[in-house]
């Protein structure tokens, strides 16, 4: 197939470009310079000149919590931009196939677990993403509404559980949960510090894929959309608590301290485990284990660090 892939750069979309299955397909992946999303004009030229047989839309203004507090004004409003230009130019032009990928943030921050499909809208949102949320409901239901107004449509939303893996964002500000604690642990146990510190109790529970299982069920799914359900789940089926992540973190980095915890920082939902139920039914199931995929995150954080290094030595 010719796929037409957004967010290339990114940590979904270099998994996708990167898995065994890449080269069976024509992939047109262009960067933020080559195609600006948040210009509907040129987003529609570009899908009008390639059409594409699928759309796969992975671009987005992503980070941690506290990038998502700092920023809700741009999380709002790019990604409500990117996903309303890039869904809506795809239809305009008559693309047939697209997959949008949505977050489990789109579900209500008090719904009991496990999360299933249909909790979308059904309760208020979690105010430290409410911005990023919002923008993929947006764009999860476009695709509803499209597919609902023409059959031959297969627009079809794809939720994942929190995401972690190569070409993830180690950053301060930017980061998520576990590249976060990766950071974090390694920084501790270079500066040979006695303790790290868990923001909260360490007792919310969250669940994180690796970004390569997601890839993989999207090349399972992407000749398969007709048969799955409009919006679907995609996650593990069981979760751990912040204190189980930093403590496989530290087993991998080598941290052999101890940890602490600010009940001051925000720890956001409680608990976000989504329902497979669905996913399960397709027959799929993921197959990197957390401490793998830990492991995994780790050396491509370490070679990250030497290139930054490398980088800094050549000078300007």
């Amino acid at each position: 197939m010719k796929i037409f892939l957004t967010g290339g750069t990114g940590m979904v979309g270099r998994n996708i470009l990167e898995h065994r299955e890449s080269n069976q397909h024509l992939f047109v992946a262009p960067t933020s310079k080559e195609l600006n999303l948040l210009d509907r004009d040129a987003v529609r030229a570009s899908l009008s000149q390639e059409m594409p047989d699928l759309i796969i839309h992975s671009a987005g203004l992503v980070g941690g919590i506290q990038a998502n507090i700092a920023n809700p004004v741009d999380f709002l409003l790019k990604n409500t931009d990117m996903g309303l230009n890039v869904i809506s130019s795809a239809a305009s032009v008559g693309i047939k196939n697209l997959i949008n990928l949505g977050s489990s943030c789109m579900y209500p921050r008090a719904a009991n677990n496990p999360l299933s499909e249909s909790l979308v809208l059904q309760g208020e949102l979690e105010p430290t993403n409410e911005g990023y949320a919002l923008a993929k409901i947006v764009a999860t239901k476009l695709c509803e509404y499209i597919a609902r107004e023409d059959s031959t449509k297969n627009y079809k939303t794809l939720i994942p559980c929190n995401l972690y893996g190569r070409h993830d964002k180690y950053g301060k500000t930017n980061s998520h949960l576990i590249p976060a604690i990766i950071r974090k642990t390694h920084e501790a146990k270079v500066a040979g510090d006695e303790t790290v510190t868990i923001w909260g109790d360490g007792s919310a529970r969250r669940e994180f894929m690796n970004a390569a299982d997601l890839s993989d069920f999207i090349y399972f799914v992407m000749d398969r959309l007709e048969e799955i359900p409009q919006n679907l789940n995609v996650g593990l089926g069981n979760d751990y608590s912040i204190e189980e992540y930093y403590r496989a973190v530290a087993s991998v980095v080598g941290f052999e301290g101890g940890f602490e915890y600010d009940l001051n920082k925000p720890v956001g939902m409680r608990q976000k485990l989504v329902d497979i139920s669905q996913l399960e039914s397709i027959g799929w199931t993921h197959k990197i284990k957390l401490i793998d995929g830990i492991k995994q995150a780790y050396e491509f954080y370490k070679e990250d660090i030497k290139n930054e290094v490398s980088v800094k030595h050549m000078g300007p």
